[in-house]
């Protein structure tokens, strides 16, 4: 959740104040025929300004540090530490890429729905959209490749700020087995909202990119299902869904779809109006809500033995799947942290516990439980 959600009924005033009057008067259906009146009317007036341009939008205030360190840098979400010291930051547009070797090198253009997975079809306006062509550590980028976005459950890469890159983590929310790319939460909502804006802006499209697409090359097609209306494959739509729940729009996104807007003439939609996911999607969106329902009674029957320890460690065993574990201290400070623990036999293990009184916070999707738990 991000840090801004206190502050989304004050801004939310702002930011719909900012949508041209009248905007969306044309987008009165539910459904995929509401999908297709947004497309029609972010169709119209977008200009394309070409590729090299996007540089020159990088520097605007709207893609610039304003919310963590605030210092005006450049705010890429596969750097960005939201809660601590960046590791490095790009302060001037002499750090474009370029080559690199190593993460802090050199800034790029990243596609987040990868360039290969339309560019054998109709290269222009996709490639030139910032909706979803976004300021990224070079490195990073790279690393990333055409991989779909997901939740890793066995890391092989990590990022200094977190973002990883392993095999997907099955649950009830995705069955794809492959390889993955995973945000850090702060920016999985943004990353989820792009993907709408793509699926409806470039609806009539969807079926040629797909069919056009070589999945050993862009494993990011496996996000899609070649349709025009639903877009999106059952291992991901659900995902993405739950990603936007959690992770609601924020001051950043809401800046960057202003200048956007007088950039190149159109809106995202799911940015403006959030709500239009679920009236796009509605039994998608029910199922999320389902599962998470689920997760919470699930998580109810969670065990936490021994309980109290005397042995510096605690098993917990868990039916459902749980995405972080805390360990957190009666001052309220986390302790130990791990992300998508890998259960054997339905059991984790923390162990070389220090001694005292803990709270156990156990997540999964946007439920929690938390459980009391003393090391003797």
């Amino acid at each position: 959740m991000k840090k801004y959600f206190y502050l989304l009924l004050f801004v939310n005033a702002i930011v719909f104040a900012q949508i041209p009057t009248g905007y969306y008067n044309s987008a009165t259906g539910t459904g995929y025929a509401l999908k297709t009146q947004l497309k029609t009317r972010i169709t119209t007036g977008h200009a394309d300004q070409g590729y090299p341009a996007i540089w020159g939008l990088y520097t605007q205030s709207a893609f610039r540090d304003n919310y963590y360190e605030n210092n005006g840098s450049l705010l890429d979400m596969y750097s960005e530490k939201p809660t601590g010291v960046d590791s490095y930051e790009f302060t001037n547009t002499s750090q474009q890429c370029g080559s690199y070797t190593n993460e802090g090198d050199c800034y790029n253009r990243e596609h987040l729905v990868p360039q290969s997975y339309f560019d054998n079809f109709e290269v222009d306006p996709m490639k030139n959209d910032p909706f979803h062509v976004v300021p990224s550590d070079g490195k990073v980028n790279g690393d990333r490749g055409n991989l779909p976005f997901g939740v890793v459950a066995s890391g092989t890469y990590l990022s200094t700020n977190g973002s990883k890159r392993g095999t997907n983590l099955i649950n009830g929310f995705s069955n794809y087995s492959g390889t993955v790319f995973e945000p850090i939460d702060e920016f999985k909502g943004d990353i989820a909202r792009a993907y709408f804006y793509f699926a409806t802006r470039y609806e009539d499209f969807m079926d040629d990119f797909y069919n056009a697409a070589n999945a050993s090359t862009c494993q990011a097609k496996n996000m899609f299902d070649g349709s025009t209306n639903k877009v999106f494959s059952d291992s991901f739509i659900l995902l993405l869904i739950k990603w936007h729940k959690q992770d609601p729009v924020s001051p950043k996104e809401i800046a960057q779809n202003n200048a956007i807007y007088n950039y190149q003439g159109n809106r995202n939609p799911f940015i403006d109006n959030p709500a239009y996911v679920c009236s796009i999607w509605s039994a998608q969106c029910a199922t999320v809500d389902a599962l998470s329902r689920d997760s919470f009674e699930l998580l109810s029957n969670i065990t936490v033995y021994p309980n109290p320890s005397n042995e510096q460690k605690i098993n917990i065993t868990s039916a459902v799947s749980i995405e972080t574990i805390e360990l957190i201290n009666i001052n309220g400070q986390i302790i130990n942290e791990v992300k998508n623990p890998i259960f054997e036999s339905n059991t984790f293990t923390m162990e070389n516990l220090p001694q005292g009184f803990y709270f156990l916070k156990l997540t999964s999707g946007n439920q929690s439980v938390t459980k009391k738990v003393i090391i003797n």
